[in-house]
């Protein structure tokens, strides 16, 4: 059969099926360019994945840093509470002994008066 084969039907589509099957696994060289075309497109596919990780962990570290202000925040809000408390409770008990003090001195008062009356 040639490429040109006919037959009773008209021109043969196994013959033109043949000749376009040769021609797609016939080897041809690559063109020069496409080394070069490959080798920047997988350098740009690795700069947008490691863009990509740098700005995923840039957000990670952002998150980090971020909980860390808002731990070291309330750690300072619980400190400043914890200290107003004690001065508090401190002051509470500068009163009682304040008081305790003119207690025991007017207790103290009032026995010397009974013992003058005596």
């Amino acid at each position: 059969m040639g490429p040109e084969t006919t037959n009773d039907w008209g021109p043969d589509p196994s013959g033109d099926f043949e000749r376009e099957l040769r021609q797609a696994l016939e080897r041809r060289p690559a063109p020069p360019s496409l080394k070069g075309k490959i080798l920047e497109r997988r350098r740009r596919q690795n700069t947008e994945r490691l863009r990509h990780r740098v700005v995923w962990f840039e957000r990670l570290a952002a998150c980090l840093v971020f909980a860390g202000v808002l731990g070291g925040a309330f750690a300072w809000h619980s400190a400043a509470e914890r200290r107003k408390g004690e001065q508090a409770r401190a002051q509470v008990f500068t009163a009682l002994r304040i008081a305790s003090h003119a207690l025991s001195a007017m207790n103290a008062q009032l026995a010397n008066r009974e013992q003058d009356t005596k």
